[in-house]
């Protein structure tokens, strides 16, 4: 047989990608909207949706307890790299139609370290003030 018959009657596929998955806070009214807008708009994209609040939700896969996937939002992107904080929106909004551009221009500015910035200091009150309220249902050890 010709080499080039092999080359013929060969099938070329590709592996598909893994999804990407998104842990967030589904017990926060806030964070369970924006999720919501972004499930819309996903549509069937290859995306999974973990409420890290669920008993079902496991996140040792993630190397994550409770506390860490509530104080912070985390993607697993589509290489398989762990995102968090705004690195995770500007992973997340990199697979959504309508906010791809707010991804690039986040790089391309290269806002990540400010974006950061910002995030960590609201994240940390959001979580500190969800404690206090009872809603993080981690013990009084963290209050």
């Amino acid at each position: 047989m010709r080499l080039e018959a092999v080359f013929e009657q060969t099938v070329w596929w590709t592996m598909p990608q893994p999804n990407m998955i998104v842990l967030y806070d589904g017990g926060c009214p806030m964070c369970s909207r924006e999720i919501l807008h972004y499930r819309r708009i996903a549509g069937d994209r290859p995306i999974d949706w973990i409420d890290v609040t669920q008993p079902e939700a496991n996140l040792a896969p993630f190397g994550l307890n409770r506390e860490e996937a509530l104080r912070l939002f985390h993607v697993v992107d589509r290489s398989g790299a762990m995102q968090v904080g705004a690195r995770a929106f500007m992973a997340l909004w990199a697979e959504l139609p309508g906010y791809r551009w707010l991804a690039r221009v986040c790089r391309g500015l290269r806002l990540a370290p400010v974006l950061e910035w910002v995030y960590v200091r609201f994240a940390g009150w959001h979580f500190r003030r969800r404690c206090v309220e009872g809603s993080c249902d981690l013990g009084a050890e963290h209050r």
